[in-house]
């Protein structure tokens, strides 16, 4: 079935594009301080984000409360780049993933990224009933898609495209870009151990955790591929990995506490606000190695 105009407007828009999967910075108490997110998002487009998913895995989507939600969203929308927002997520029941959903919607989400869920097919299609906000499918390696589920809703007319995260299953990453782009729909990668090669593989958008700090490490590898400069993309592919070697490591799901180490770093958000409260613990010695990693490949370009 062909895609809703919507969605291939959406799917327009994307190509070519590096959304980057937006953390969701708050203070000690778990607050969130509209200030810093504004300053935040905000440089994220500066650096190179042609699009923001907030809500998202990264963003510990699962755990916001409506208003936060809510709050996400809108200052992202402010920035005049498309906007994708994560919904569902474990232990969310269909209705929590439809109101999350239509708040999206009323604060001005261009798009939904959709947690897996035990019944794929029918919770994207009551998403798109509901709020008729262009779909991305979510094959994570924790929930991978089932081969006739992943086709099912690449064959829906509400779904933009499948985002990639299958974290070191190479085969299973070509072969989810390859039956979207046989579908007609986008091929997006998610993966941050392996994103030079999803894109040889045929991933023509990017939506990446690894872009919540250190955005022009990840831009660089996408846009030399785009542009045809493959000596350059070989350069920034290897840098991007030596990053992604100290942040996506196991414990895996420790990445967003790595990553809001970088943007502090950066200055892109406070010190105290860079604290995971939904991550595993980590080696304290661990700070010290991502930051002298990213402090490496920011100040030299080899």
């Amino acid at each position: 079935m062909q895609p809703d105009q919507r969605v291939a407007e959406l799917a327009g828009r994307l190509r070519g594009r590096l959304v980057a999967a937006a953390a969701t910075p708050t203070d000690g108490g778990g607050r969130v301080d509209a200030a810093v997110v504004d300053a935040y998002l905000a440089g994220l487009v500066a650096d190179g984000a042609g699009g923001l998913a907030v809500c998202a895995h990264t963003g510990r989507g699962p755990y916001l409360d409506p208003t936060t939600r809510d709050l996400l969203v809108r200052r992202a929308r402010s920035l005049d780049v498309p906007v994708v927002v994560g919904v569902g997520g474990p232990g969310d029941t269909p209705a929590a993933t439809l109101a999350a959903a239509e708040l999206a919607a009323a604060g001005g989400a261009d798009a939904l990224l959709v947690f897996p869920s035990p019944d794929p097919l029918d919770r994207h299609d009551a998403l798109w009933r509901a709020t008729g906000l262009p779909l991305v499918a979510f094959d994570l390696y924790t929930a991978p898609y089932q081969d006739t589920d992943l086709h099912a809703l690449l064959a829906h007319p509400g779904v933009a495209g499948v985002k990639t995260a299958r974290l070191h299953d190479a085969i299973a990453c070509q072969a989810a870009l390859a039956a979207a782009r046989d579908a007609g729909r986008l091929a997006i990668t998610g993966e941050d151990r392996m994103f030079g090669p999803s894109l040889m593989w045929g991933a023509d958008a990017a939506l990446v955790g690894i872009a919540a700090a250190a955005v022009p490490l990840t831009a660089g590898v996408l846009d030399a591929h785009v542009a045809g400069r493959f000596d350059e993309f070989v350069v920034a592919s290897r840098r991007l990995d030596a990053l992604a070697s100290v942040t996506f490591r196991p414990p895996y799901d420790g990445y967003v506490q790595r990553m809001l180490w970088i943007a502090a770093a950066e200055q892109r958000i406070p010190p105290d606000h860079a604290g995971d409260a939904h991550g595993p613990d980590l080696d304290p010695a661990e700070r010290s190695d991502v930051l002298t990693t990213w402090r490496t490949l920011a100040e030299t370009r080899v």
